[in-house]
């Protein structure tokens, strides 16, 4: 089948499935997965976008997966959030670190059992960092065959206790009670057992995804265990890295529809003798959601065009951090818009805004915390600064293949020398800015792609007023500091004389 009459068909089902033959405002209220429409959209076979044409798949094309979470996304955050953990942290890296041996039946099974796969990197002690995982493993003989004795605690795993395969991060052994420094991937089937759910976390949003505590005692055949190019560090930032940049997929999808319900609402909805369409603030927050819009589309060209299956992307730390980072903020204010827009009927859970509204918030946490995120990406442009010998903002990033279009917008603004050793609130701030800027670069390149100018010249707008400002603050550094103490004399009833209170 062709791609456009493979999407064409996917997107059909998905309208169907959760605007004709359900109400996706009240099945979304439901803990865990709704089996029989997870089935019927699986029927459409969406997951084989991510696997390679000799295994059966559709070729694992980056531009057909972002389709295929555009299309997701738009009708359900939480099923495209769904896809995106079985092709980006479970398919993608089994192609590309799998063992010729298992790869064949593990994809059969995905393209014609409809089976799901996740990733289990976090621990309840180690979040972001994860390089200090406990979970362990060590190298046994069992029947005269080598296998791995995988042991430990993982936790907030999308698609706990709904998986069939998972692919489970741990450390080696060293013996003492020591473990290595390297990181280590092992696949295991769920039919094997060996994984205990503890507990099912109440998660604020993503209700059709099941996350929660699991217990992880089980054998691995020598097999199922990836093998890296180089060490199991640089695998996972792959990994990791590749996910990133496939956000605006998800992304993409979830922006679109938050744009059409405001414009639909707007216009439809009168206050004062006049469609809410009609007034400035409205117009002002429409057009913010269309500049998102953009600047996503133009994040999505971008991977499609550079982040191919085959290529090791575990040194694109900068430019992943950046999109993952800032697509998830737009997506967060995106639904905040529409909640604003909606008044009182979208602050409901079983109404899109007020639903999108929690679900969309914890992207900005997972595979990243956001505020992590940028500060690792000031940290990477001031490593390249230090590199060169320059300490001037503008100099490098007129210079620099992530910004050198975009920073002529901002010559005089940017025109200052940086500070080697800023604070990490500071390093957060500059983060930001310089994500905008990057994104100004990915939308520029997009208007050279016949994309239309007047999206792209109001999205331009948005980014420079949006850096103006930032950078205006980030110049100034007026941050103010916390008070320690703050409960003394800080009582307003105190503050307050009795010839005040009765006169």
């Amino acid at each position: 089948m062709d791609f456009s009459s493979f999407i064409t068909r996917y997107k059909t089902k998905l309208h169907n499935l959760f605007n004709v033959q359900n109400d996706i405002d009240e099945i979304s209220l439901d803990r865990g997965l709704p089996r029989d429409i997870i089935d019927e959209a699986m029927n459409c076979k969406p997951l084989s976008v991510f696997i390679p044409e000799e295994y059966g798949g559709r070729g694992a094309q980056t531009h057909e997966a972002l389709s295929m979470l555009e299309v997701s996304s738009y009708e359900s955050l939480p099923l495209s959030l769904m896809m995106g953990i079985n092709g980006a942290l479970f398919l993608q890296p089994v192609v590309n670190y799998g063992s010729e041996q298992i790869k064949q039946s593990i994809f059969d099974r995905f393209l014609q059992e409809n089976n799901m796969g996740g990733l289990m990197i976090t621990e309840p002690n180690y979040g972001s960092d994860a390089l200090h995982m406990e979970t362990s493993f060590r190298k046994v003989q069992n029947n005269g065959e080598a296998v791995y004795n995988v042991s430990g605690t993982k936790h907030w795993a999308g698609l706990t206790g709904a998986a069939d395969f998972w692919l489970i991060t741990a450390r080696k052994e060293n013996g003492g009670g020591k473990l290595g420094r390297d990181i280590n991937f092992f696949i295991h089937d769920s039919r094997r057992g060996g994984i205990e759910v503890e507990e099912y976390y109440n998660n604020l949003g993503l209700y059709m995804l099941p996350y929660g505590r699991n217990n992880i005692n089980i054998t691995v055949p020598e097999e199922y265990r990836l093998q890296p190019k180089s060490i199991g560090i640089k695998m996972m930032l792959d990994v990791l890295h590749r996910s990133r940049l496939q956000f605006p997929g998800m992304g993409m999808g979830f922006l679109k529809r938050m744009l059409d319900e405001a414009i639909t609402h707007c216009k439809e909805r009168y206050v004062g003798g006049q469609s809410l369409f009609n007034y400035d603030q409205v117009k002002k927050r429409i057009t913010r959601l269309q500049s998102s819009f953009t600047i996503c589309s133009a994040m999505c060209a971008f991977t499609s065009e550079n982040v191919p299956i085959n290529k090791d992307v575990s040194d694109m730390d900068l430019t992943a951090n950046a999109i993952k980072s800032y697509t998830t903020d737009l997506m967060h204010q995106a639904a905040q818009s529409l909640v604003q827009l909606s008044g009182a009927k979208g602050y409901r859970l079983d109404n899109i805004a007020g639903r999108s509204m929690v679900d969309s918030r914890s992207f900005q946490i997972f595979e990243g915390s956001n505020d992590i995120l940028y500060q690792q990406i000031s940290e990477s442009v001031l490593k390249n600064m230090r590199k060169l010998n320059l300490r001037n903002l503008y100099t490098f990033l007129s210079d620099f293949r992530l910004t050198e279009r975009a920073a002529d917008y901002f010559s005089d603004l940017l025109d200052f020398k940086i500070n080697q050793k800023l604070t990490q609130d500071r390093l957060v701030e500059l983060g930001r800015i310089l994500s905008r800027i990057i994104s100004l670069e990915f939308t520029l390149r997009l208007g050279d792609k016949d994309f239309n100018q007047k999206l792209i010249n109001n999205a331009v707008k948005v980014l420079r007023t949006d850096v103006k400002r930032m950078t205006a603050s980030f110049v100034r550094d007026e941050a103010a500091e916390v008070v320690e103490d703050y409960e003394e004399s800080s009582s307003w009833l105190d503050s307050i004389t009795p010839e005040l209170v009765h006169s």
